[in-house]
C-alpha cells in the first residue's frame, strides 16, 4: 500500500507559478497528476515514468506545466507556469506500480487563479 502525501497548492495570480509536490513511500512505475472541478470529469495533467523519466501532459497544460521528479525518484513535483483561471482546480498526485490504472491516490491540493 502506498503513501502519497501532496503540498503546494495555494492562490494566484493569472500569469502566475505554483509547484505542487507530491512524496510517495515506496516504489513506483509512473507518478501523475490529475486534476478536477465540480462537475466536470477529471483530467490527466501529467504523468511521469519513475524508470525511464519519460513524461507526457495533457493538451491543456502542454507548454507551460513541467512535471519531474526528485533523484531518489519518490517525490515528483508539478511546476505550473502561466497559469491560468481555468486552471483552477482540486489537484491530485496518482501512482501506480504497474503500467496500468493508477490505483493509489493522494488527498488532493487546491489550486485557485484568479483573473
Amino acid at each position: 500500500q502506498l503513501r502519497l502525501v501532496e503540498s503546494g497548492g495555494g492562490s494566484v495570480q493569472t500569469g502566475g507559478s505554483l509547484r505542487l509536490s507530491c512524496t510517495v513511500s515506496g516504489y513506483t512505475f509512473k507518478k501523475g497528476w490529475f486534476r478536477q472541478t465540480p462537475g466536470k470529469e477529471r483530467e490527466m495533467v501529467a504523468v511521469i515514468e519513475t524508470g525511464r523519466g519519460t513524461t507526457s501532459y495533457g493538451d491543456s497544460v502542454q507548454g507551460r506545466f513541467v512535471i519531474s521528479q526528485d533523484n531518489d525518484k519518490f517525490t515528483a513535483y508539478l511546476q505550473m507556469n502561466s497559469l491560468k483561471p481555468e486552471d483552477s482546480a482540486m489537484y491530485y498526485c496518482a501512482a501506480s506500480l504497474n503500467s496500468g490504472d493508477f490505483g493509489f491516490w493522494g488527498q488532493g491540493t487546491q489550486v485557485t487563479v484568479s483573473s
